[in-house]
């Protein structure tokens, strides 16, 4: 199989979707991401993201992306696997490196490697890194990694990847410092934007920030957003705003997608804020419902 991108071609707008809630009831609602992402390969979605927090706190508990991944990478066969977002500065940037290399060797270059620099400070306390340098540190990582990746280095780590100069690189951050760091190394600016007009301003803001720097090379635009199909129940937390408004409905959604596709969004990641007895429906309603509208 040929390396691919997640964000896939300009043509098409690539929906993917999380295995699991944000706030799940219990540990346990955890234990289905493989058969979920086998369901959602299933049902056409073009990727899988995996959130990526140390430890539990006000956005519920996640498995240790890597891993999530590597596991659903080995369950599945086509569909692509994205960390949205791994948080980079609490890495070892080496070992990061050897990690990612693997896991795109083994699921055959559909790896994409989406990062960020973090907020909760508890996190960088607990692993021992500094709060206030994780900009810098996200940099630094970012050139191990590509350096390592491309055998640039004088080290060499124990795999070279799967892809050509290392998978895929999302980067996370709507500062002006975030937005260099994805026109730097990014194929991608991943974000959480909804509104077309806020993303027509940062596709700006990344044009003129390559021109500053000399960058022909512009990344794409990629989002997370949250979807409750019509019919189904929110759960108690509020996620912020909901694609398709508070009384959503098939239309809705497919538009305001449609609006943000034009705005120059290439691929959306959904995240389903529904009770977990419901997330099977209402992640087959998003499929039978809006995917086949994407074409």
């Amino acid at each position: 199989m040929p390396s691919r991108e997640v964000s896939g071609e300009r043509n098409a707008l690539r929906l993917g979707i999380a295995p699991h809630r944000l706030w799940p009831d219990s540990a346990f609602e955890l234990d289905d991401v493989i058969e979920t992402a086998r369901t959602a390969e299933q049902l056409g979605f073009d990727h899988i993201i995996a959130g990526s927090h140390v430890l539990a706190g006000d956005l519920g508990v996640t498995h240790e992306p890597l891993i999530m991944l590597s596991a659903i990478a080995g369950a599945t066969s086509r569909i692509g696997i994205a960390t949205s977002v791994l948080i980079l500065p609490l890495y070892n940037p080496v070992v990061l490196a050897h990690q990612t290399a693997t896991l795109d060797r083994l699921s055959r270059g559909r790896f994409t490697l989406g990062v960020g620099t973090g907020w909760d400070r508890a996190e960088f306390d607990a692993v021992g890194a500094p709060f206030g340098d994780r900009g810098k540190r996200a940099d630094e990582h970012l050139e191990v990694l590509t350096s390592l990746w491309r055998g640039e280095s004088e080290l060499r780590i124990g795999i070279a990847p799967r892809t050509a100069g290392g998978p895929p690189v999302w980067v996370g951050g709507q500062s002006d410092a975030a937005l260099r760091r994805a026109v730097r190394f990014g194929s991608a600016w991943h974000g959480s934007v909804a509104d077309p007009a806020e993303l027509r301003h940062i596709r700006t803001r990344l044009t003129e920030l390559a021109e500053a720097s000399g960058i022909e090379r512009q990344p794409r635009l990629t989002s997370v957003a949250f979807v409750v199909p019509p019919g189904f129940t929110a759960i108690s937390r509020d996620p912020g705003r909901l694609l398709g408004g508070g009384q959503p409905t098939a239309a809705s959604i497919v538009g305001e997608l449609g609006a943000l596709h034009e705005a120059g969004l290439h691929a959306c990641s959904i995240w389903l804020p529904v009770p977990g007895p419901a997330f099977a429906d209402a992640m087959a309603w998003v499929a039978q419902e809006v995917l086949p509208e994407l074409g």
